[in-house]
């Protein structure tokens, strides 16, 4: 006939009354505690090891949560609405130094600032800072003043870049 096989256990298994893990015959079975609790215990940070490759978290998974948390997976509509902004900032500066070559003159003091960098500099410079500002306000997509920056922004650069092209027609 046939035992039953004892139950296995670890070398540094010790003798438990009572407690945590799994107790067989009196002894704890080796059963490994994560310290810190579990990763859904914490949210998602604003920057992590997934932010830029990979991700975990693409949307929100309990509405209480809507408002102000953070993921790192980002969706189709953000980054559509982020790169339309982008390339309305492009064109705003084509436009720009267009109409300054025609003999127009820069009503914006910071673009006027970043104008006395040159040319190439005032692209870069405009473009870095638009940059840096779509990355803050797309992080902060749960966020609703980063929202309304976005939407804002896509909606003065395009009337902006329609502006440009008015200029354009009437020249």
């Amino acid at each position: 006939m046939f035992e039953p096989a004892a139950p296995r256990t670890s070398p540094d298994a010790v003798p438990v009354a009572s407690g945590h893990g799994t107790v067989a015959a009196g002894l704890r079975m080796d059963v490994q505690h994560r310290s810190g609790g579990d990763r859904r215990d914490q949210s998602t940070p604003r920057f992590s090891a997934y932010s830029f490759v990979g991700g975990r978290r693409r949307w929100i998974r309990r509405e209480e949560e809507r408002e102000g948390s953070f993921v790192d997976v980002y969706g189709l509509k953000i980054w559509c609405l982020a790169l339309w902004v982008a390339l309305m900032n492009i064109g705003d500066s084509y436009f720009t130094l267009v109409h300054l070559q025609a003999g127009g003159i820069e009503l914006n003091p910071v673009a006027e600032m970043l104008l006395q960098s040159g040319r190439v500099g005032f692209v870069l410079l405009k473009a870095v800072l638009i940059g840096v500002a779509l990355v803050i306000l797309v992080v902060h997509k749960n966020f609703f003043l980063a929202r309304v920056g976005v939407w804002t922004a896509a909606g003065t650069y395009t009337a902006l870049v329609l502006y440009h092209l008015l200029l354009f027609q009437l020249r």
